[in-house]
């Protein structure tokens, strides 16, 4: 599917993460330093708040989605119990709207609530200038400009990463929770060993 590159080039890997360049990434600008605002009405700057020091998962969805999100959603509160004690630790797992105009905080507050997110999982809305900016700078985009304002097209997939490393990749929103759970902590733990990769399942079609 055009609409999602990076998951194009995870499923060619047989849905493994891939190392991204972090060289690479420094010379892209890293992360955007925008002004969010999370489901507590609490502002935070996206990279010196959130990103900068730490192990993220980040996501993109909306609360009134009915077709992707609720499912990625769901498969994110298994990912949040498989982290234990690392998420709101170490980890943070950051979802971040698409839909900024509807899905004010009281609003992913309560999304937060139906799901039973924990400590540590922060949906996060801001303007739609910065909201894009941050999905263009994580590389979830189409070059079809088409395709690419679709928000639809853009709710199946989790980057994650680490800054302090630079070691960034992807996989489906869809892919096992334990699967993704454990692709994080490895990159959290850039030292511990690396269990040979295992195969999720085939990363879902539209």
């Amino acid at each position: 599917m055009r609409a999602l590159l990076v998951a194009c080039l995870v499923v060619l890997a047989g849905c493994a993460p891939r190392r991204v360049d972090p060289v690479a990434s420094r010379l892209t600008g890293r992360f955007p330093d925008v002004v969010l605002t999370d489901q507590d009405g609490q502002r935070v700057r996206f990279y010196s708040d959130l990103v900068r020091g730490h192990v993220v998962l980040v996501n993109f969805m909306y609360t009134t989605c009915t077709r992707k999100c609720p499912r990625v959603s769901s498969n994110l509160v298994a990912v949040q119990d498989a982290l234990g004690p690392r998420l709101g630790q170490d980890v943070l797992m950051l979802s971040v709207s698409l839909d900024p105009a509807r899905d004010t905080p009281p609003a992913l507050a309560g999304y937060a609530a139906v799901l039973g997110a924990k400590p540590g999982w922060r949906f996060l809305t801001g303007t739609e200038d910065d909201v894009q900016l941050v999905r263009r700078r994580l590389g979830v985009t189409d070059p079809d400009p088409v395709i690419d304002a679709d928000r639809t097209q853009h709710a199946g997939i989790v980057v994650y990463g680490n800054d302090a490393t630079g070691r960034w990749s992807a996989v489906p929103g869809l892919m096992r929770p334990q699967l993704i759970a454990d692709a994080v902590l490895r990159v959290a733990d850039p030292l511990a060993p690396r269990a040979a990769p295992t195969l999720g399942p085939p990363c879902p079609a539209r």
